[in-house]
């Protein structure tokens, strides 16, 4: 997860954890890092007058951060009933086997090995705990089993790590595929367009009162990454460390190593649509 510039999409000022919409309430976990920014954001989400509410990415597994989510929800009267992840990364998902012990819950996700309970997500479902929906969106790319949330009620869309509310993600190689993510924005802006959705609820950064906008720049910026990569490739820099000291050579260092998945990706790419000699 890059952090060269501040996000198109009017990053929401003031403190990150907190109301995020009416349904939405961020818990910003204490694991900041260059990858994961502030922290990972926990959302609770539940309508206003129900007594449930779901869960999703406890975070790390970190008691103190665990048990501040179950604090929070009961202060507003509510019982956490459902666990949903986004994607497997630790940093969202660690914590979500002892979350469930502790909330008498269950987890769903994507990806069966992270599942506790019967159900999983798949693409379409619909999420109706406490009258509350969510929509879930396949939006593999980051991650093969990355999904996000769409919360109508309040034009909202949870991303995980797909759109951050600071920064570009990383398309994690091999894991991660380029063709799946620029699929995957699409996905989103098809909501921002067709659907109305405006905000962005990220895994990671402020929230983001311009969904669209957000979208189509990173829709621009992998755009531009392409080209960069394939002119680094023309001019004889043929290894994955090559372009990255190449192409990302005003990007923190300490990045270079989650740069170098992506260029992975993204040569992947480059080669399986001819437009690079493998």
């Amino acid at each position: 997860m890059t952090d060269p510039t501040a996000l198109p999409g009017r990053p929401r000022g003031g403190v990150l954890s907190g109301p995020a919409t009416a349904r939405a309430h961020c818990v910003l976990a204490p694991n900041p890092s260059p990858m994961t920014l502030d922290g990972t954001n926990t959302w609770i989400v539940a309508e206003p007058d129900s007594d449930l509410a779901v869960v999703i990415d406890p975070g790390p597994l970190d008691e103190g951060h665990l048990q501040a989510v179950i604090d929070l929800a009961e202060q507003a009267g509510k019982r956490i009933a459902l666990i949903l992840l986004t994607h497997g990364h630790p940093d969202h998902a660690d914590g979500a086997a002892r979350f469930a012990e502790l909330t008498r819950s269950a987890v769903r996700a994507l990806d069966p090995a992270l599942r506790l309970g019967e159900e999983g997500l798949d693409a379409g479902d619909v999420i109706t705990t406490g009258g509350l929906e969510l929509r879930v969106v396949p939006t593999p790319g980051h991650t093969a089993d990355s999904l996000s949330f769409h919360l109508p009620a309040d034009r909202a869309v949870l991303t995980g790590d797909t759109i951050l509310g600071r920064g570009t993600t990383v398309v994690a190689h091999p894991d991660g595929r380029l063709g799946d993510y620029l699929d995957s924005l699409r996905r989103l802006r098809s909501l921002t367009v067709d659907d109305g959705v405006a905000t962005v609820l990220p895994g990671h950064g402020p929230v983001l009162n311009d969904a669209q906008g957000a979208v189509e720049f990173y829709l621009a910026h992998r755009a531009h990454r392409l080209a960069q990569v394939e002119t680094a490739v023309e001019a004889g820099h043929r290894t994955p460390e090559e372009v990255v000291a190449s192409v990302y050579a005003d990007v923190d260092r300490s990045l270079w190593p989650a740069a170098e998945l992506s260029v992975r990706a993204q040569l992947e790419y480059l080669g399986e649509h001819g437009l690079i000699d493998c």
